[in-house]
């Protein structure tokens, strides 16, 4: 069975060498940028394997938050009231297990609870990433566009999963 647990600081560098083992489908990052992430994240999830050790996250930011990533923008730009999930990193002992459908159901449990219409992320497109693309849309994920960021470098496929209430209206 899958467990989580709130991140802590002290978790911080043990999940930049998980998070820079899933490049090129996630970026790279340093130890500063995972700190300011975890810093705006309304939820920061550690993904424990069975001996309880942390082998991968979640973090994402709520609505109307001062944070300069070229996609939650976009979100924010066109919707209003959604739960951003930044990044979400499993180690290759977590994959197939169903420790990310467990993740994404608990994560929009907590959408739900904070009364959220939906759940939006991205996933990369080049460089491609279609497992992650297939594994969205089993979750309910819907396209809403594509966009590119860092400088063309990298081009992504930004998406939704509705959670009930009121549309999404301005995509």
């Amino acid at each position: 069975m899958t467990s989580f647990r709130a991140l802590s600081a002290p978790d911080l560098p043990a999940l930049v060498e998980i998070n820079n083992a899933g490049y090129p489908a996630v970026p790279m990052t340093t130890l500063q940028e995972l700190e300011e992430l975890f810093a705006l994240s309304s939820v920061a999830l550690g993904v424990l394997d069975d001996s309880g050790e942390v082998q991968g996250f979640l973090m994402g930011v709520d609505p109307g938050e001062n944070y300069d990533s070229e996609n939650y923008r976009y979100f924010e730009s066109r919707i209003t009231n959604h739960f951003y999930i930044d990044r979400v990193v499993l180690s290759e002992s977590l994959r197939g297990q169903g420790a990310g459908t467990a993740l994404y159901e608990h994560v929009f449990d907590l959408a739900r609870q904070a009364g959220r219409d939906g759940v939006t992320c991205e996933v990369n497109l080049q460089p491609p990433n279609p497992g992650s693309l297939r594994f969205h849309h089993r979750m309910g994920f819907v396209d809403v566009d594509t966009q590119a960021t860092k400088g063309g470098a990298v081009v992504v496929q930004l998406l939704q999963a509705p959670l009930g209430g009121s549309p999404h209206a301005k995509i």
